[in-house]
């Protein structure tokens, strides 16, 4: 009789576009990458993808979103853990040409845990209805 696989939890911060492509694959697969990206990089800690999501897909998409996931623990062994920077800033390295299999491996579902975005000017804020924001060439 065997028991319940292990797993292991990764995190993978996110923008928009990707985002909205996990939606569309029912919150259980990662998308092919394109062409000019040939490594998936899952990290390995939560506070480091917080730190991605906002200090870069922030930047570059308008918001940022942290996920979390559960992958096959015995699977997740043939990548060594990469240190990417300081002590905590570890990741997998995952061939683009692997991506399905890895997917494969995803136990249950992917889950938005975190969102940050950019703030919005005055103008870009939504209003209740029957307000205006005045420019400067309106009269007060």
């Amino acid at each position: 009789m065997t028991g319940p696989r292990s797993t292991t939890t990764l995190w993978r911060p996110t923008g928009p576009v990707e985002l909205e492509l996990v939606r569309e694959l029912g919150w259980r697969a990662w998308p092919p990458r394109l062409p000019e990206q040939p490594i998936f990089y899952p990290v390995l800690n939560e506070d480091y993808a917080i730190r991605i999501a906002r200090d870069r897909n922030v930047k570059h998409d308008g918001a940022g979103f942290v996920t979390r996931f559960e992958v096959d623990t015995e699977f997740l062994a043939r990548y060594p853990v990469r240190q990417a920077g300081g002590e905590t800033i570890l990741e997998l390295w995952v061939p683009a040409e692997e991506l399905d299999e890895f997917n494969a491996h995803i136990v249950g579902r992917i889950e938005v845990v975190r969102r940050s975005a950019r703030l919005r000017s005055a103008s870009e804020r939504p209003r209740r209805p029957g307000t205006r924001v005045l420019s400067r060439t309106d009269d007060a």
